[in-house]
Parts: structure tokens; C-alpha cells; sequence
């Protein structure tokens, strides 16, 4: 089975950077797309980022300029810098990945906590 490790979560001031990494099972290259969601109490996940495969990235609209997703194809993971964190940038983050065949089989992480407050 497919594991996703995220890490990188804590607690930081406004203004602060963060770099949450996503560590895989099995190589990048296998997924079609990879990416990063987050979620809040009662709200349900939303997209935060994704890096398809020789595709182009996406960003929500609420984190462009600021967030960065990348790939690292020696450690297996996917990365995503943060940085002018926001207080509504508080959620759990959850890595995603897709592996499409004639159906998509979709994983995710466990999660990493982010919390973002003065």
C-alpha cells in the first residue's frame, strides 16, 4: 500500500515561513499528480496546490505568490514552501497523489498541523 508522510507543521508567527515535505513509498514518477490540501475544523479539504506529472502547477488563488510546490526526485518527496504564512493559513495540511490508470486510485497522509497566530 502507497504511504504519504507529511512533516514540517508547527506553530509560527504571521509573516513566517514554512516548508512542509511529503514523503513517499513508492517514486514520484508513479503518480500522475501529487499535491497538497488542508483542512479546518468543520470546513471540508480544499486544494492548496498540485504538481501534476510533465504537467503545470496549480495554486489556489488564496496562497498564489506566496506557496511554492516542488518536486524532489532523489528523496521521493514533494515539497511545499510557505511562506508570508497567514492566519488563515491555520488548518491541518494532508498530501495527495493520483495514480491513474483506467480508474484513479487517490492516497493521502496523515496530515501535519499548521497553526499560524501573533
Amino acid at each position: 500500500q502507497v504511504q504519504l508522510v507529511e512533516s514540517g507543521g508547527g506553530l509560527v508567527q504571521p509573516g513566517e515561513s514554512l516548508r512542509l515535505s511529503c514523503a513517499a513509498s513508492e517514486s514520484i514518477f508513479r503518480f500522475n499528480v501529487m499535491g497538497w490540501y488542508r483542512q479546518t475544523p468543520g470546513k471540508q479539504r480544499e486544494l492548496v496546490a498540485t504538481i501534476p506529472r510533465g504537467g503545470a502547477t496549480n495554486y489556489a488563488d488564496s496562497v498564489k505568490g506566496r506557496f511554492t510546490i516542488s518536486r524532489d526526485v532523489v528523496n521521493n518527496t514533494v515539497n511545499l514552501q510557505m511562506n508570508n504564512l497567514q492566519p488563515e493559513d491555520t488548518a491541518v495540511y494532508y498530501c495527495y497523489s493520483e495514480r491513474r490508470s483506467w480508474y484513479t486510485r487517490a492516497y493521502w497522509g496523515q496530515g501535519t498541523r499548521v497553526t499560524v497566530s501573533s
